[in-house]
């Protein structure tokens, strides 16, 4: 057991090794973007792992819908646990419809992923997989979620409703190199719902955002209004934002942006979601 001081952290470090120590025998797989929710899942698993000489498998996905440079970062967080480590490609428009950016197209995404993660992971001998899904997850629109109980994929920060503040905490006690990582969604996000899904407008919206981070910004989404490009930032951050204006507003338009804004209610996760009505 790590050395926690703080009891809250304590409090969840138990819980979830608890549950890691109840299914290490069934073989757990943890689908793993790197980011800190799965990074603490599957830290904690190999943990549990080394003492009953049990392997832990960490599934990354590769698709043409995630931000692209975030794959040598989980090999190198896997690799530092002792994960196994496997990386699968799936294009997510196998279904045609998420061609389309349904309202529903994060279920249908994860149903597509999933159902690979499931093969993949049967096939190596894992049979309790989980993802890292956590208790604020609950009070966004996140249709996804209805694919995971469909499949049985078990979300045990959200189940024992860590949040992610609590999270990061718990990371950075245990000196999770991710723990203060900024989360980084499907780029399909960055358009409305009901706009087709164009490669290159998502590649240049992934380009646009790796920029504007290069200045120091923490949270930075590009989202795509037809010909507007909406920018949104954290709110501490327009100062320094408006100071690195040209510079920004120069290489968003060599990417080929026409109308550039800056949104004054800053960032927020899922401002797409504003119009959609949640059926629970």
């Amino acid at each position: 057991m790590a050395s926690i001081t703080n009891q809250t952290n304590l409090e969840n470090l138990e819980k979830i090794t608890r549950i890691m120590e109840a299914n290490i025998e069934k073989g757990i797989g943890i689908a793993f973007s790197g980011g800190v929710d799965s990074s603490l899942l599957l830290k904690i698993a190999c943990d549990v792992g080394k003492k009953a000489n049990k392997p832990v498998l960490a599934i990354t996905f590769e698709t043409k819908l995630h931000p692209h440079g975030d794959l040598d970062e989980s090999r190198a967080i896997a690799s530092s646990f002792g994960a196994v480590h496997k990386v699968i490609e799936v294009d997510e428009f196998a279904d045609p419809e998420i061609m389309h950016n349904p309202v529903d197209r994060c279920y249908r995404c994860k149903n597509l992923l999933f159902k690979t993660l499931i093969q993949t992971a049967n096939s190596e001998g894992y049979y309790y997989l989980m993802d890292g899904s956590n208790f604020d997850d609950l009070k966004a629109y996140r249709p996804g979620m209805k694919a995971l109980k469909e499949l049985g994929i078990h979300s045990p920060l959200l189940e024992l409703e860590i949040t992610k503040a609590e999270i990061r905490s718990l990371a950075a006690d245990l000196g999770i190199s991710s723990s203060d990582r900024p989360s980084a969604p499907c780029l399909a996000t960055r358009l409305p719902y009901g706009a087709t899904l164009d490669f290159d407008l998502l590649e240049r919206i992934d380009f646009g955002e790796k920029y504007i981070k290069e200045f120091g910004f923490y949270n930075v989404r590009l989202r795509a209004h037809d010909d507007i490009i909406r920018i949104e930032i954290d709110k501490k951050d327009f100062a320094k934002f408006i100071e690195n204006q040209e510079l920004i507003v120069n290489r968003l338009k060599e990417l080929g942006f026409i109308y550039i804004t800056l949104d004054l209610e800053g960032f927020r996760s899922g401002s797409m979601d504003i119009k959609i009505e949640k059926i629970q």
